[in-house]
């Protein structure tokens, strides 16, 4: 064989795609306009930078939950990390999610602790999670068809955007800490995103914190007393769940959100790539439930699809599943590290502040392009009514405490945009206002609203 067909074969095997993945033009850039679909990926290198970058933009809300609730930090990033790679496994590596902790279970885990301990806590995770994989059978045997139904265009747009929202005060009381921080911070993500192109450029939120990280430590807002103490290497801690019957109504609740927020991620992944993943629906409910279990069993928090990880699409158009797997796999490495956990911990408000100013206000923003690129009508005033009413609740926190249950903003908002809408819709067809402007709206033009978007 000649020196050339040598060259050849070489070449070949150098632009093999890993399994599942081909490789996106020439590994190393995404030109305007494109993205990097679930089945395709960069080259190594930049993959597993932007898989780094997906366990940056976790971690806030990761550690967050544990640190609330007084669950171990390294148990909820392994199941974290776990959970992640069997949810890559049940949908068959076609959609990019990494799962974390929820905020959802912050009020039922107080709750059933006061009533029996952590261990009938954990018992209230592991219901949920079954619940929730109940649920994802029934859509994946029976189709999504009823998930669109109850959950239209201005419905998963509304709870996108209310859930990131939401998340609003959350970045303001850490930009208040240390505002200066945080202003460095964000300025840092916003020039590395504008001022560098390629890989620097697709990893300015993992940038941007250094450099606000770099810049606390200077002011001595870092405390590394306690990273010197932990040691490098060991398990997490697992607690073994109990069971009691009389938490299943407070977990219960938390099903819905859940669905809610895996519906809005796949239908916000759709949105952003292109492709139809409503028949992943099913199985995202399967794994979210699953990965739910088996955290509840060994003492970590109750999982889901995460929103600030959407944040990271959107501003690096990568969807590529193979980031995911080096962010479930960096998330399992690193919590076999008590000195990592130390060190996360060591983050500053300020820093933190600055990086969820970007994703969070992401988050909202991918509610509202929901609405654009399904055409939703405003001018019907269903539609107006149910997103209008429904970021109220969720930018304001609206709070209904049940005994010793409370349902925040993202759940109530949640609930009042499928409920306003289908009360509204049902009342006005049997009215015959269905037809009815809120306003006399128009585009440029004077060409009529509806003679260019269809009603949803």
């Amino acid at each position: 064989m000649s020196s050339l067909d040598w060259r050849t074969i070489g070449r070949r095997v150098r632009t093999l795609p890993g399994p599942g993945w081909r490789v996106h033009g020439d590994g190393r850039r995404v030109t305007p306009g494109e993205v990097v679909s679930p089945d395709e990926r960069l080259s190594w290198p930049r993959t597993v930078g932007i898989g780094m970058q997906h366990v940056v933009a976790m971690f806030g809300a990761t550690f967050l939950v544990p640190i609330i609730t007084g669950l171990p930090p390294a148990t909820t990033l392994f199941f974290s990390a776990v959970g992640t790679a069997l949810f890559l496994l049940i949908t068959r590596n076609r959609l990019p999610s990494y799962l974390g902790s929820s905020f959802a279970f912050l009020a039922p885990i107080a709750a059933a602790e006061t009533r029996g301990g952590m261990a009938v806590a954990l018992g209230g995770v592991v219901m949920a999670g079954v619940l929730l994989a109940v649920v994802g059978l029934v859509v994946h045997l029976a189709g999504s068809r009823w998930i669109d139904v109850v959950m239209p265009p201005v419905v998963t747009g509304s709870i996108v955007a209310l859930i990131g929202l939401n998340l609003a005060p959350v970045a303001w009381n850490n930009v208040q800490v240390a505002p200066l921080t945080a202003l460095v911070t964000l300025l840092a993500i916003v020039l590395i995103t504008v001022l560098f192109r390629g890989i620097v450029g697709r990893l300015a939120i993992l940038l941007g914190l250094v450099v606000g990280y770099a810049f606390a430590a200077l002011r001595g807002e870092v405390d590394l007393s306690g990273v010197q103490a932990a040691g490098w290497f060991g398990l997490p801690v697992f607690t073994a769940p109990s069971f009691d019957l009389a938490v299943l109504g407070v977990f219960a609740p938390v099903v819905f959100v859940l669905v809610a927020e895996n519906v809005g991620h796949v239908k916000s992944v759709a949105a952003m790539t292109g492709k139809d993943l409503d028949p992943l629906m099913g199985r995202a409910l399967i794994a979210d439930g699953i990965a739910t279990t088996l955290a509840g069993s060994g003492g970590g928090s109750g999982t889901t699809t995460y929103a600030e990880n959407i944040g990271v699409m959107a501003a690096t158009r990568v969807y590529s599943t193979a980031a995911y797997w080096v962010a479930a796999a960096t998330a399992l490495l690193l919590s076999m590290s008590p000195k990592f956990g130390a060190l996360i911990a060591t983050v500053p408000d300020g820093v933190l502040g600055g990086v969820t100013t970007v994703l969070y206000g992401m988050i909202g923003i991918l509610g509202a392009r929901i609405w654009i690129q399904n055409r939703v009508d405003f001018s019907d005033p269903v539609n107006l009514n149910t997103a209008a009413v429904a970021i109220i609740i969720g930018v304001a926190n609206y709070t209904w405490a049940v005994g010793e249950v409370a349902f925040e903003g993202i759940a109530l908002g949640t609930a009042a945009a499928i409920g306003i809408y289908h009360l509204m819709r049902t009342l006005s067809r049997w009215r015959g206002t269905s037809q009815e402007s809120a306003s006399p709206a128009s585009v440029p033009g004077g060409t009529e609203l509806e003679d260019v978007a269809p009603r949803h």
